[in-house]
């Protein structure tokens, strides 16, 4: 069974750090393309970054570019998000994502809250 775990959420200062993580299991993880998606309050869901499953190929969102890095161990089976220079606009909440054989997996999302 496919499952996702996020853990590292929690409140920071504005230009604080945090890193983010998502233990996978069920599934090669070295195969599959791992993504951190985020929702704000009132917002749509979006996609912060994508990483393939070698980690050779990083995408991010336009906002997080230079700030946010996602990263993975496939030896852990863990695709970590460090977040520097933190933003009140980057509250949200954290999920991590994956599609395998066609099937779309959610963790249960951890939330991230910038504030002073």
């Amino acid at each position: 069974q496919v499952q996702v775990v996020e853990r590292g959420g929690g409140l920071v200062q504005p230009g604080g750090s945090l890193r983010l993580s998502c233990a996978a299991s069920g599934f090669t993880f070295s195969l599959y393309a791992m993504n951190w998606y985020r929702q704000a309050p009132g917002k749509e869901r979006e996609l912060v970054a994508t990483i393939s499953g070698g980690g050779e190929v990083t995408k991010y969102l336009d906002s997080v570019k230079g700030r946010f890095t996602i990263s993975r161990d496939n030896a852990e089976n863990t695709v970590y998000l460090q977040m520097n220079s933190l933003k009140p606009e980057d509250t949200a909440v954290y999920y991590c994502n994956t599609v395998v054989r066609q099937t779309i997996y959610w963790g249960q999302g951890t939330q991230v809250t910038v504030s002073s």
